[in-house]
């Protein structure tokens, strides 16, 4: 293999396939890169047999070629070998890299023993544009369980209405549901959960190409996204997702409309005093502000005054801080709208004048 290319096309792109990388040792190959000179490019690839990434830029390759070198070794050096013309060539087991004013080498590991990110690529189903993807998929995706004995709560629901693709993540103490995300292209034959921690990457990947396509393999359980020249890979969680209908409230005796950024300092503000008492917030909603009080016996207590307009009852309830910050900090629009219905029940964020979002906690139970 001798291959030739600029370093800050590779450099910019090796990041993101860090992420990808085992740091477990379980198995030694998947601590290397697998490295491809072919057609004009240089394809880059990692896996952790959970997710998998690969990735390309243009180069110049004069004999094609492909080996592994070690993940670590070859990223850091490349982070400090900026703006210089590379070229990689293979001798035996050797990877020798040569740039204006750097030589190294690698040992290297055989390709064939690098685990394969994928057999086919499945059908197309979803295509869509990378700011919509971050911003309705960054609406859902924090709401999954980060570590869960049941496998479908640390995944988000993929699943088909009206034509329409709908997300919905839980960790069951908290959900959020964003409907009319985008047209699906291919009838899906059941729901599907896709790993939180795939989506998380997907968000993350930098491409000049702002389209992202969707692929599902029935045949390999997987589900593939693909931007520009970056594929993301990995498994669909084989779990039956909870029938998340059943808790989303069907009605409120309470609705408030406050600022979204005044309610978030607010919060932000209480929380300094609900460290000490296991985060507890508690909102009391009065016809004409939302008042963001904490109390710890031991440190004091606080409360915040904000402007709100409610219709119906006067309420109060009580929630983790840790959620309520989340929500307000990952929405991006000027108002948010709360309905409930008593301190015991969910408690429902929802955008103003769009029904095609709601996020909803359950509520902690507060001694008085």
């Amino acid at each position: 293999m001798k291959i030739s290319f600029l370093s800050e096309k590779l450099s910019e792109k090796l990041g993101f396939l860090n992420h990808a990388v085992s740091s477990r040792g379980q198995l030694p190959i998947l601590s290397n890169f697998l490295i491809e000179a072919k057609a004009g490019k240089l394809t880059i690839s990692a896996t952790d047999l959970e997710i998998g990434i690969s990735t390309s830029i243009s180069a110049n390759v004069e004999e094609e070629g492909r080996t592994t070198v070690p993940a670590k070794n070859f990223y850091d050096l490349l982070q400090n070998v900026r703006n210089q013309k590379i070229t990689l060539s293979t001798d035996g087991e050797t990877l020798n890299l040569k740039g204006e004013n750097v030589k190294a080498s690698f040992q290297t590991m055989p390709a064939e023993d690098f685990p394969r990110l994928y057999e086919e690529k499945g059908e197309e189903f979803i295509e869509l544009e990378k700011p919509a993807a971050e911003k309705f998929f960054s609406r859902v995706v924090f709401a999954a369980a980060i570590d869960s004995a049941r496998p479908a709560l640390s995944g988000v629901l993929i699943e088909e209405e009206k034509k329409q693709a709908l997300i919905v993540a839980t960790d069951s103490y908290r959900l959020s549901l964003q409907k009319n995300v985008f047209k699906t292209k291919q009838e899906l034959r059941k729901p599907l959960v896709v790993s939180s921690r795939i989506i998380r990457e997907m968000i993350s990947i930098k491409e000049d190409d702002k389209l992202i396509k969707i692929f599902v393999s029935e045949k390999t359980n997987q589900v593939l996204f693909l931007q520009g020249q970056t594929v993301l890979v990995g498994r669909l969680i084989d779990a039956e997702y909870p029938e998340y209908q059943k808790i989303i409230p069907t009605e409120h005796n309470t609705k408030t409309e406050a600022n979204r950024e005044d309610l978030l300092r607010a919060i932000r503000i209480a929380s300094v005093f609900a460290r000490e008492t296991a985060n507890i917030i508690k909102l009391t909603i009065e016809k004409d502000k939302i008042i963001v009080s904490a109390n710890s016996p031991s440190v004091g207590q606080d409360a915040v005054d904000l402007p709100a307009k409610t219709a119906g009852e006067e309420n109060e309830i009580a929630f983790n801080a840790k959620y309520l910050l989340d929500i307000l900090s990952t929405l991006d629009t000027e108002d948010v709208v709360f309905e409930m219905t008593g301190p015991l029940n969910a408690g429902v964020f929802k955008i103003k004048e769009d029904n095609s979002f709601l996020h909803l906690i359950m509520p902690i139970r507060v001694q008085e």
